[in-house]
């Protein structure tokens, strides 16, 4: 069974869907190969916009809305509109040399870059700082991969397999959700994925969970193709929880972890749309306070 995730590190609807697929992967394990595909929101080829600045209000705006519905931390402040998702897709790419854990670590930090510190991680340095400190990553390889002909043709690629939807997501009801995900027309008459999407093959057929859908949905789309394969999802304790994955939403914690919150030594980060909680490791390192960003002393919840 192979579980795909069409998606993009500045997208903000992927980054509110962080906690139900958090939870899909520990309830699938290792028993199903599982692929991201960058799908490049933001191309090279786009146009700049005429009015930077009314863009980013805009924009701002935009990811406020988003943040409202899926709950996901917001910047009190958005810099800019992203240039590219080139960079920090490339980076995403160039982490998986070095291990699955390295690649899910650096993707969530391209993520926090711009949805907790409002920078969007749009040039190479941008995207490179971002990864920096993530445990048991070799930050000169993941600098020589990203600027690599091989990880450049893999994310060619993801695009030009973004930009090839199933025809099951051309048009998708609403059923109640903000983002239901129908395919977006391309400017060259074509489609691509709504992100996230998330393509599940197995067995017995093929199922698309496209835009924004809980829990729920995914697992079932799983159980149609493969029966068995979603196990039964055990919450964590607060304190292995935040071990395991090193920072964690409010929609998380409530959806992955289960005791007295927060844990001895979490370190809160305070955002527009509410705390990132942090390792006390990760803090140390993370771009949110090591540079004397806006953590604060957990309060009792």
């Amino acid at each position: 069974m192979e579980v795909v995730e069409y998606t993009d590190p500045l997208c903000p609807w992927s980054w509110g869907a962080e906690p139900v697929l958090r939870r899909l992967g520990a309830a699938l394990g290792g028993r199903v190969r599982r692929r991201r595909v960058y799908g490049v929101l933001f191309d090279h080829d786009d146009d700049p916009p005429p009015d930077p600045a009314a863009e980013t209000a805009w924009y701002a705006r935009y990811v406020e809305d988003v943040s409202a519905h899926t709950g996901a931390p917001r910047a009190a402040r958005l810099s800019r509109v992203a240039a590219s998702s080139w960079p920090a897709s490339l980076v995403a790419k160039a982490a998986r040399r070095q291990g699955e854990e390295v690649a899910e670590r650096v993707l969530r930090r391209l993520r926090e870059t711009l949805f907790v510190l409002g920078e969007p991680a749009d040039t190479p340095a941008l995207a490179l700082a971002a990864a920096r400190g993530v445990p048991g990553l070799d930050p000169a390889r993941l600098a020589a991969d990203a600027a690599g002909a091989a990880v450049l043709a893999e994310v060619r690629a993801d695009r030009a397999e973004a930009r090839r939807p199933v025809r099951e997501v051309l048009a998708v009801p609403a059923a109640g959700s903000p983002h239901p995900g129908a395919a977006k027309e391309t400017d060259d008459g074509g489609h691509r994925y709504a992100l996230p999407t998330v393509l599940v093959s197995g067995p017995a057929g093929r199922r698309a969970v496209p835009g924004w859908r809980p829990y729920e949905a995914y697992a079932a789309a799983v159980d149609a193709v493969c029966p068995g394969a979603v196990s039964p999802y055990d919450a964590l304790s607060p304190a292995r929880a935040l071990e395991r994955y090193r920072s964690l939403t409010e929609p998380e914690r409530r959806l992955l972890t289960r005791g007295p919150w927060p844990p001895a030594g979490a370190v809160r980060v305070d955002t527009a749309g509410g705390p990132l909680w942090l390792h006390p490791d990760e803090a140390a390192v993370h771009p949110a306070t090591r540079g004397g960003g806006p953590a604060t002393p957990p309060p009792a919840l």
